[in-house]
């Protein structure tokens, strides 16, 4: 009988452990079933470069198909659109992207809520000594540059050449000056409706790209000084002004309704004008419209500051990845593993060198490879020291294009004397930074 219940308690503690063991293994196996269906995520990238929209766009395709279950919806606002007033209007509307853009230090300060840390991404880990200079808070990385980008005065090579100017020679403002004389006296024979194409209507331009190069000076080239600087002084305003009144003078007019399409598509990649003032970046533009023209028939010239650096062109980041804080961690692991890959992938950087035509701002990649003549003139710049900070990122918000860029419009159209545009702009600097 003993023996009988001895074996009847030790069945019952049997069926007990093994109805434990199925309930386990019920358990488990239901987590794993959970665990390999991987969430879908979407990424919403709401960014400000034209020039690669299309190119952006079919990576975003390849990715996803490589990735299954991520979803990648870009939208692309630049070119002649003011792309913090869209952004700024995107988050208000609760559509808040995953991966938006941020310009600098005072951008990080207006957004620092609305930032993940991307410390702990490979690309954060690669990036070049200095580009993460004016997203770094308290230790923090709070935004992954784009690419290195230069700008300056493009030129048309042939033009040039038939004008019989040699563009080593100009150094200096006066080279300048004489050069756009000559040009200016032979625009008949040589094809040209102007010297120069002045979008004035595109206030980034003049506003915050043009005024780079004058105000730069005066903070040492750094982000941060200008940054935390509580006053601006145009300590160089007269270069500024010789350089800007060139450019109107011997520019298509009216400068205040010329925008970038016009100035870059229309008038440049069409050869009506000798000289824009613009960047890398257009030329994906002046190749969609002449492979020839883009590939072979045109160079960058500096814009010189006279008393500070005349031989030299504006080098910088043009804009930083930022990932949104508020998404789920889902979103935020999947937002970074997608910049990882852009960059710092094999495939990611062929892709930044071969399609985008970016100079990279990242170590690992072959700068044999860049293919496009003025990335190649921006890259020998910068190899010679020949540069000059961007620190317009460190304007104070909306001041570049809102404050100085509207008032450079009234002044070219004249409706404003320089001094006016100096003091007005010194006074909203200071407003804004003493608040």
């Amino acid at each position: 009988m003993k023996q009988k219940k001895l074996l009847s308690s030790l069945f019952a503690v049997v069926l007990l452990f093994s109805l434990v063991l199925a309930g386990c293994s019920s358990s488990s196996g239901g987590s794993k079933d959970t665990d390999s269906k991987k969430k879908d995520v979407t990424l919403d990238i709401f960014q400000f470069k034209v020039e690669f929209k299309d190119q952006f766009e079919a990576v975003a395709k390849e990715y996803e198909k490589a990735n299954k279950g991520v979803k990648i919806n870009i939208t692309t606002v630049g070119g002649g659109e003011d792309y913090g007033a869209a952004l700024r209007s995107k988050f208000a509307s609760g559509k808040e992207p995953a991966i938006y853009n941020v310009g600098g230090p005072q951008d990080v300060e207006d957004w620092k809520n609305k930032l993940a840390d991307l410390s702990d991404t490979k690309a954060a880990e690669a990036a070049l000594e200095g580009t993460l200079d004016g997203v770094t808070v308290d230790g923090k990385v709070m935004g992954l540059p784009y690419n290195q980008e230069g700008y300056g005065l493009i030129y048309n090579k042939a033009v040039f050449e038939k004008a019989g100017i040699n563009p080593e020679d100009i150094k200096s403002f006066a080279a300048l000056e004489e050069a756009v004389k000559t040009l200016d006296s032979k625009k008949k024979e040589l094809g040209l409706q102007a010297v120069f194409a002045l979008p004035a209507k595109e206030t980034w331009v003049t506003g915050l790209h043009l005024s780079n190069a004058f105000l730069a000076g005066e903070f040492d080239g750094n982000v941060l000084k200008a940054f935390e600087a509580k006053n601006v002084d145009f300590t160089y305003g007269d270069s500024f002004k010789k350089v800007l009144d060139l450019q109107n003078e011997y520019s298509v007019q009216p400068v205040v309704s010329l925008d970038y399409s016009k100035q870059v598509e229309e008038l440049f990649s069409l050869q009506k004008v000798a000289m824009i003032q613009q960047g890398n970046w257009v030329y994906g533009s002046i190749a969609g419209i002449d492979q020839e023209f883009a590939d072979n028939g045109i160079g960058l010239l500096p814009i010189p500051v006279k008393g500070y650096k005349e031989d030299s062109i504006p080098v910088g980041i043009p804009m930083y990845w930022g990932i949104n804080s508020n998404k789920d961690e889902a979103t935020t692991k999947e937002a970074k593993k997608f910049l990882d890959w852009l960059y710092t992938s094999d495939e990611g950087k062929e892709t930044v060198l071969n399609d985008f035509k970016f100079i990279p701002a990242y170590s690992g990649y072959d700068s044999s490879k860049i293919s496009d003549p003025l990335a190649k003139d921006i890259y020998k710049y910068a190899e010679e020291g020949k540069t000059i900070g961007w620190t317009f990122m460190g304007y104070p918000t909306g001041w570049g294009q809102d404050t100085l860029g509207i008032e450079i419009q009234k002044y070219v159209s004249g409706q404003a004397k320089w001094d006016d545009v100096v003091n007005v702009s010194k006074e909203a600097w200071e407003k804004a930074r003493n608040k």
